[in-house]
């Protein structure tokens, strides 16, 4: 997709440039199965794995820090290791803790190195994924979205020296972090993934020879380097390296019999450095709006994990505990061409073991444990109860602004103007909406518009720029999987007609070959088949989770008061398709995890005590509820602000319940754009 943009010779030189890192050296096969001294050590001989000279088992399982809220950190680990792991392999999402361009987050959500050292004191060793790329149904495969405003574009996952210059950048900040918690330094970390699954994406050896040499320059010689590649010799000889530098793992479906995948996994190993492992035993799958729940069956799982256990094989479990996918950070996936867009649900509960909301009293938990406690080194820890849940009952929303009420097209520093439009990225936003704003000379019978490349919702709208106390009027949407032609009707006004075109980042592609997923419209806008030039594009602010909260004008009436036009407190009760935000508050005295249910509203974000808490969209379904964890409430009054961008619920409603729902209308199939454009 991005152009080469440099030379072959020129490439060369470059990348010479880079190339003379630190080689490693290598231990004979037999050093981690006779040296027993007092020094840590975790290593490969003999197709096994050893931990201070004794042969290991990896029981694991994924669970990511950064889809759960820190104060439950613990909590999930405890109910992994009740479970009978020994391991925890997490990725590291880049575009999570450099959020823009030289601005590094390490708190909150982000602080990787509490919970490493966490799993340190609860005696659970770490697989750590590093990248750069992760994929893990996480936005852009947790590339930061502004490597996408680069130019010229840049080749994600390449031996780019543009790329690989910002990726150095990266882990020399990342790898020191990490290097004092490695095994051999004393801390949890026994194995480290470079780049993820890439025989399913390209063939480009000079990349992953790269990372590794970069990662051995600031992480040793010590520590086991691995690859993950699904369990196919294609795969396998795209993303593999040849030698005992790097170990490479395999996954592929559950239900696949393990023992001749491990057979070929052999071949692209030294000899005697391959332990049979599935870096990625399934306990389930992801969900995409619009499609029915994932579910797998216990018995089934349990079977098949059996199956790599009885004969001392490793596994890990993805996922042990899915967690959430709050604020803006879900993925997506096409299908056979980058328009058949599918994002994920904010719910990453993904029917593994250990639920969303922490929840073990489950088939598939108990039926994964009783197979591990058969082949566990020691007794399993005991399993802690469910976590409480309050249903905290009907809260009452008011409207208190149409979106467009809040913003002022003048005078604004964000606002960008340009002859054509301009992608998301390209005006510095990187998560959530961008506005577009242009005018146009109406038509008695009315226009076409059309827009042939829009990533990936746009809600159109026209007005009389002299009726400031009217409402715009809905036209349609255009969407990246349904994108047709609309109707405007035709607006009689004193001079031309406002287009505003409200386009929404669903999330980016997190796999396959078109990830270089820019957003906004990224084409032309056609009137009548005529260009439409002249734009104005504003970025529109709402904080991410871990971010700190951006002024609120909703929240804040001082700021409500200075910002509001005429109209914007006028006729606030009309239900209509243009969006709006509601707020409303409640109160409880025992602070527990819940759930809000959308049933019956449309579509848009949710924001509880300023914490944005994700997407809800269950005009489409299947998800209803947004789960929300005691640690974000508090004791008394509690703020629930929504983002509607369609119609909302007649009543003005949403529930505090105690329960998951995955009920909710999905009935896309053939009909998907129909059913978009009118929920």
């Amino acid at each position: 997709m991005a152009r080469n943009r440099i030379a072959a010779v020129i490439f060369a030189i470059v990348f010479a440039a880079f190339a003379p890192l630190p080689s490693s050296s290598h231990r004979s096969s037999s050093q981690f199965r006779l040296d027993k001294g007092g020094e840590e050590k975790f290593g490969i001989a003999d197709d096994m794995f050893w931990k201070d000279g004794e042969p290991f088992r990896i029981i694991g399982g994924d669970l990511h820090y950064f889809r759960v809220h820190p104060e439950y950190w613990e909590d999930r680990l405890l109910r992994a290791k009740a479970l009978g792991l020994n391991t925890i392999q997490t990725y590291v999402p880049w575009n999570l803790h450099e959020p823009s361009q030289g601005r590094l987050v390490f708190e909150g959500f982000a602080d990787l190195v509490s919970f490493l050292k966490l799993c340190k004191k609860l005696d659970l060793l770490v697989m750590l994924r590093v990248g750069p790329y992760i994929c893990g149904e996480w936005d852009l495969g947790g590339f930061p979205g502004w490597l996408l405003a680069k130019e010229p574009p840049i080749r994600l996952r390449s031996s780019d020296p543009v790329f690989l210059n910002l990726v150095e950048k990266w882990w020399s900040i990342l790898l020191p972090k990490v290097f004092p918690l490695l095994y051999s330094n004393g801390g949890p970390i026994i194995m480290v993934q470079v780049e993820n699954e890439f025989g399913s994406y390209g063939d480009d050896k000079a990349y992953l020879h790269y990372l590794v040499k970069l990662a051995r320059t600031h992480l040793g010689d010590d520590i086991i380097l691995y690859t993950t590649d699904g369990g196919a010799r294609d795969t396998l000889e795209k993303g593999t390296l040849k030698g005992d530098d790097v170990f490479s793992a395999v996954d592929f479906t559950t239900g696949d019999d393990p023992w001749p995948i491990f057979k070929l996994q052999k071949e692209f190993n030294a000899p005697g450095k391959s332990p049979p492992i599935s870096t990625e035993f399934y306990t389930g799958w992801l969900t995409h709006w619009g499609e029915n729940i994932a579910s797998t069956d216990a018995s089934f799982t349990a079977t098949y994990l059996e199956k790599i256990l009885s004969k001392n094989g490793s596994a890990v479990l993805y996922m042990a505990h899915g967690g959430t996918n709050l604020g803006f950070y879900n993925g997506a996936n096409t299908g056979d061409n980058e328009s058949d867009f599918k994002p994920d649900l904010t719910s990453y509960d993904y029917d593994a073991p250990i639920r969303e909301s922490g929840d073990v009293d489950n088939a598939k938990y108990k039926a994964l444990r009783r197979v591990i406690a058969k082949y566990s080194a020691k007794p399993l820890a005991s399993i802690p109860p469910d976590n409480e849940r309050i249903a905290y009952g009907r809260i009452k929303l008011d409207k208190v602004s149409y979106l467009y009420d809040m913003i002022g097209m003048k005078d604004l520093v964000d606002l960008v103007e340009s002859e054509n439009p301009s992608s998301m990225e390209a005006i510095g936003q990187m998560f959530g909406f961008v506005l577009y704003a242009s005018e146009y000379t109406p038509k008695s019978n009315g226009s076409v518009l059309s827009m042939p490349k829009v990533h990936d919702r746009a809600q159109v709208f026209i007005s009389c720029p002299e009726d400031s106390d009217k409402r715009p009027i809905y036209a349609d949407v255009i969407t990246r999987w349904s994108n047709r032609p609309i109707h405007l009707p035709y607006l009689k006004c004193e001079s031309n007609n406002n287009l505003f075109i409200l386009v929404e980042n669903m999330g980016r592609l997190n796999y396959g070959p078109y990830m270089f997923d820019r957003k906004g419209i990224l084409s032309s806008v056609y009137l009548d088949s005529t260009p439409l030039y002249k734009w104005k594009t504003l970025p529109l602010s709402l904080q991410n989770v871990n971010e700190s909260p951006k002024i609120n004008p909703i929240i804040s009436n001082t700021i409500k008061t200075a910002f509001l036009k005429g109209s914007a407190r006028k006729k606030l009760t009309e239900l209509n398709f243009e969006p709006a935000y509601y707020t409303g508050h409640f109160n409880i005295e025992k602070v527990r995890d819940t759930y809000i249910s959308f049933r019956g509203w449309s579509k848009g974000i949710a924001f509880v005590n300023e914490i944005n808490v994700g997407r809800f969209w269950p005009s489409v379904g299947p998800q209803c509820n947004l789960y929300v964890p005691a640690p974000i409430l508090r004791e008394g009054n509690n703020t629930v602000v929504i983002l509607e961008l369609e119609s909302p619920k007649p009543d003005l409603t949403v529930s505090s319940v105690d329960h998951p729902d995955f009920t909710c209308s999905s009935k896309l199939g053939k009909s998907r754009g129909r059913l978009v454009l009118t929920s």
